[in-house]
């Protein structure tokens, strides 16, 4: 119980109740609400340094209490940007895979630390596997990943990556959650119920990270495919599309069912978290523009939501 006082000191510093005493409390009826770091990605970078201090008073600001942690945030930003091309691009991904091989796991250790002590959960971490990847550099993310505390690690990656991703999420027994696009048109690509089946027949430690905007973008309800396969899924990316590949737009300004996905995690209980992954064109901040869609997920699961 808080004293007058304390309470009265809260207040006045501006800080939420749900985050004064240990971890922030983003859970709405049982749906725990976050969001992805990625959403940040605009942030200004300094070479040489990585974005951990930054993403963090992002997430605290938007009262976000679990997160999906994208790879560029706690890796040093490239000398020439992110933008290079050419000799210098390859020489800076050079760099970046000699990073992650040589960069010993205490080095996560004190990032989730750092999470741990904000109050966030570090549910996912973001690494999208291109076939540049080598054997020691892949089995260094899983080490990464197993240091920050994440529960699993969401990848962009294709079919053919999958396959050679397997091996090493069985030896490191950590679940590796599959995250698919709209491109229906490439067979490589995950995008479609079946080529999630298809990834998931590759090792019983894969899972599926379903972007609901994608995925009914690319003509799916995901509120059928989440109810067939929620045990199979390990968290959400919730974003807004027009139907039949239309643009991202603002969260209740789109097509896709967020309301019918969140009421569905409500109502049977799910454990699945449902992070915003913020893509629109918006016309405030990163901060500003996840704290809007942090409260329409809100509204949509008390019922007050379109």
């Amino acid at each position: 119980m808080l004293s007058r006082r304390q309470f009265g000191r809260i207040t006045l510093a501006g800080i939420p109740l749900s985050m004064a005493f240990g971890k922030i409390n983003s859970t709405v009826d049982g749906v725990r609400l976050g969001a992805c770091t990625y959403s940040f990605r605009s942030f200004p970078r300094t070479p040489g340094q990585d974005d951990v201090d930054a993403v963090i008073q992002a997430l605290k600001e938007c009262n976000a209490g679990i997160t999906e942690l994208f790879s560029p945030d706690v890796e040093p930003a490239p000398e020439g940007g992110f933008r290079m091309r050419g000799p210098e691009a390859q020489k800076a991904r050079d760099a970046l895979r000699q990073w992650r091989i040589s960069t010993p796991v205490s080095h996560f250790q004190e990032i989730h630390k750092k999470f741990s002590n904000a109050g966030i959960d570090i549910y996912a971490y973001t690494m999208n596997y291109r076939t540049d990847f080598t054997d020691e550099e892949i089995d260094a993310t899983f080490m990464q990943a197993k240091g920050l505390g994440a529960h699993t690690i969401a990848s962009s990656t294709t079919l053919e990556m999958a396959k050679r991703l397997a091996p090493f999420a069985d030896k490191h027994e950590f679940l590796l959650a599959l995250h698919g696009h709209s491109n229906t048109k490439d067979p490589n690509e995950f995008s479609s119920p079946e080529t999630f089946m298809k990834g998931l027949a590759m090792s019983p430690y894969f899972r599926i990270n379903l972007d609901i905007g994608h995925f009914f973008a690319a003509g799916f309800d995901p509120v059928a495919f989440i109810t067939e396969n929620h045990q199979h899924i390990t968290h959400l990316h919730i974003k807004d599309r027009k139907k039949d590949n239309g643009p991202n737009e603002p969260f209740g300004e789109g097509d896709t069912p967020i309301k019918g996905v969140l009421v569905l995690l409500r109502d049977k209980h799910y454990p699945i978290p449902a992070l915003v992954e913020y893509e629109y064109k918006g016309a405030g901040t990163p901060v500003e523009e996840v704290k809007k869609c942090m409260a329409y997920m809100k509204q949509c699961i008390e019922g007050t939501g379109a």
